[in-house]
């Protein structure tokens, strides 16, 4: 990469290795590309094999930009799915990144303005202290999320976790801006444990990553003010440069349409998309679909997708369906599928391995989404507009669910049920008995979110603040 100009900044972003850390930052990184900025990007090479080609395509437009990959030290066959896969990716990742990192902060001719960093790497912060160079923290989840993160130091110091069983439905005390509606159900499924061992290695690692942000030079959150602004306010009270920015892929679409581009936004999935399943949609009436989807870290036992496949059968509405290679525990042995489930799914059903996400839910005949309630999906829900029932797997999609039901009222919350009568009741729900109350709050969100990204909206101006901080670092560090 050439930086002609010494007051071009030169920002390197470094995302979690995970999809739903991924796709944000790309987007990010586009973002700031259109704004003439010098971005390199690195990930690792598992996640740069399968994106390469689509990614090369896209940002070949910006000759700014640079895609650096290292190793995370896992065969390519090691399954990054579920808790401890996403884990040791993560750790694996942090091994190799920081040498390469420091590398590039030591070479001669090299500027860099400064780090754009997800929140869990944080051999970057100390990087960024060793070498003078700013950091900023990205954070891929919600600001309540990231709000409660601090205070499960306390939670976990006050004993309040581990919980007992019989107060799950107990409210969740001393948590400013949650603790009126937030039950120990709807904390991260981690604090479900019941080793004290396990909690106070928790309570450390939340406290370094508080730590760390503090320290940081402000928050870039994909959120909007709309949708999450009292919990913005407080973490304003405790992180002044806060950049509320998202929904990050509508945003990106909106800036591209200011640039008057026609090139389409490629794909960062880690996953080959299937696009056949939008010529089954074409066929079906509008709303009349269910869209389920579980992400790419969600894993299941085949007891539960049973129960899942037999409640969509028995609701009697069309379903299409993500069904990963490596969605099911075990997914190639055990008893085989029933014959009725076959059949419901040939009459009424579509099942892929991997669907455009943005494209299903933006398409007429989906009614509802079943999802596990990622934060990229539900901002994806809200901008399409489409009602959400929810069932979280881990870390915050516990949180987002509550707030899905109970705080924005723009879907039902179906956390810790995997039984089939419940999900053809609640997919009715969706679709038909509780639809037109869902889609009302939910039409007003989407409109809320749709207006945050264009010219003088909250985002677009956040955007707009943080490209000039990073601009006016190149300035100070070319003094």
């Amino acid at each position: 990469m050439e930086h002609q100009n010494p007051f071009t900044p030169h920002v390197v972003l470094i995302p979690t290795p995970m999809q739903g850390h991924v796709t944000p930052t790309f987007h990010l990184a586009e973002l700031l590309c259109l704004a003439k900025l010098n971005v390199t990007l690195l990930t690792s090479t598992y996640v740069h094999q399968r994106i390469n080609k689509s990614i090369e395509a896209r940002f070949a437009r910006y000759p700014g930009f640079k895609l650096e990959a290292v190793s995370d030290g896992l065969p390519d066959d090691y399954p990054r799915t579920g808790k401890d896969g996403c884990w040791a990716s993560i750790q694996g990742f942090a091994l190799t990144a920081q040498p390469f990192l420091r590398e590039m902060l030591s070479s001669v001719g090299t500027s860099v303005t400064c780090l754009l960093v997800d929140g869990w790497l944080g051999f970057a912060n100390n990087l960024a202290k060793e070498f003078g160079i700013p950091l900023i923290a990205i954070r891929c989840f919600s600001a309540a999320y990231y709000w409660l993160d601090a205070y499960l130091v306390k939670l976990i110091e006050d004993e309040r976790i581990p919980f007992k069983e019989e107060d799950m439905d107990k409210l969740v005390e001393n948590v400013p801006g949650l603790d009126t509606f937030l039950r120990n159900r709807d904390l991260p499924s981690f604090c479900r444990t019941k080793d004290r061992a396990t909690c106070l290695g928790l309570q450390q690692a939340f406290a370094d990553e508080v730590q760390r942000t503090s320290e940081a030079y402000g928050l870039i959150l994909n959120t909007f003010e709309d949708l999450e602004g009292p919990l913005l306010s407080l973490l304003r009270s405790k992180c002044p440069r806060v950049y509320s920015i998202g929904p990050l892929h509508s945003h990106l679409k909106h800036r591209l349409d200011e640039e008057k581009t026609t090139l389409p936004i490629s794909s960062s999935s880690l996953w080959e998309v299937d696009q056949s399943c939008l010529s089954w949609l074409d066929k079906k009436p509008a709303e009349s679909v269910i869209y389920v989807g579980f992400g790419s870290l969600t894993i299941l036992e085949k007891e539960q997708i049973l129960e899942i496949w037999e409640g969509l059968v028995q609701s009697n509405k069309y379903f299409l369906w993500v069904i990963r290679p490596n969605l099911v525990i075990g997914g190639e042995n055990g008893t085989p599928t029933p014959t009725a489930l076959l059949e419901g799914t040939k009459e009424r059903g579509c099942i892929v391995s991997w669907a455009p996400q943005e494209a299903v839910l933006a398409h007429p005949a989906v009614g509802g989404f079943l999802t596990h309630s990622g934060w990229n999906s539900t901002l994806e829900s809200i901008t399409a507009g489409v009602p959400m029932l929810c069932w979280p797997y881990f870390a915050d999609q516990q949180v987002n669910s509550r707030y899905v039901g109970e705080v924005w009222k723009i879907g039902l919350d179906m956390k810790d049920k995997c039984d089939r009568k419940v999900v053809a009741e609640m997919v009715n729900d969706v679709l038909d008995r509780k639809k037109d109350e869902l889609k009302e709050s939910m039409a007003r969100m989407s409109e809320a979110a749709k207006k945050s990204v264009t010219e003088g909206g909250s985002s677009y101006c956040n955007l707009d603040r943080l490209i000039q901080d990073i601009k006016m670092m190149s300035i100070k560090g070319a003094d």
